[in-house]
């Protein structure tokens, strides 16, 4: 399902964005490695895998998985013909643990797994700091090397808000592979899987070329949402002091003719 996948949704991709790519030597032609990305866009999962040659297996959250309906169903059977695997990110330890083991397995099975660092897309197109769970454990669990990619202006093809696409050329670049044997064994050492997480995600700002904020993503969307219904609220209340203040004067001018 993959390879048809590839061929229906990759050839349209390659024909209607024309994406271009920087980098595509860094791939390995066989044998396991770890695809480490920034994430701008829900199209990043396709337009990656649409440029290699090799077949690319992404952890996708659990949601797409697990939507009730009809749309949920059709879109849960594509995630799972194209081999991607869910992970839980409400705070469910235990799916975490099995989306990290499939990962590994992916590896031991000499293929390719792509991950996101940041852990969900970028809510603003600046780069965030990246979780150390699951990319730092799976490279040092199998040896494999990490390959640092950015992908570029993807969020401009389909704005919040926006049905149609923009044609436009998003473009990928790719680093050269980023070896951690030397903390080989040490995955249950957090400052250790700190130091490879930042060591990833600084390659991965350098290719980009986005602002790095130190942050999380997940905590950045908070922030952001909290700030826009605050405005919302001050919004409201405002309304409501000019409706107040529009029955005074016109009481006031009913007072007047009356007198």
């Amino acid at each position: 399902m993959y390879g048809a996948m590839k061929v229906a949704i990759g050839g349209p991709l390659k024909l209607g964005f024309r994406p271009w790519v920087e980098g595509l030597e860094n791939i390995p032609a066989t044998g396991p490695a770890i695809l480490a990305s920034n994430h701008l866009s829900f199209s990043d999962s396709f337009f990656l895998p649409t440029m290699l040659d090799r077949k690319v297996t992404f952890i996708a959250k659990a949601e797409y998985f697990t939507t009730p309906g009809v749309k949920g169903k059709l879109t849960a059977a594509f995630f799972k013909g194209v081999g991607q695997l869910p992970v839980d990110r409400s705070g469910s330890r235990g799916a975490g643990e099995a989306a990290i083991k499939s990962g590994i397995e992916v590896l031991e099975r000499g293929e390719l797994f792509g991950i996101y660092p940041e852990g969900t897309r970028s809510p603003d197109g600046r780069l965030y700091r990246g979780k150390p769970g699951g990319l730092a454990r799976v490279a040092l669990a199998t040896g494999a090397p990490v390959i640092p990619v950015a992908m570029i202006d993807t969020e401009k093809i389909q704005p919040p808000g926006k049905v149609m696409p923009k044609l436009m050329r998003p473009g990928i670049r790719i680093g050269k592979p980023l070896d951690f044997s030397r903390y080989q064994g040490m995955e249950g050492d957090r400052f250790v899987l700190r130091a490879v997480t930042d060591e990833v995600m600084y390659e991965i700002m350098k290719l980009s070329g986005q602002e790095y904020v130190d942050m999380y993503a997940t905590a950045a969307k908070r922030q952001i949402a909290d700030a826009a219904k605050a405005e919302k609220e001050a919004q409201k209340e405002a309304q409501k002091e000019a409706q107040k203040e529009a029955q005074k004067s016109a009481e006031k001018g009913g007072e007047r003719g009356g007198s």
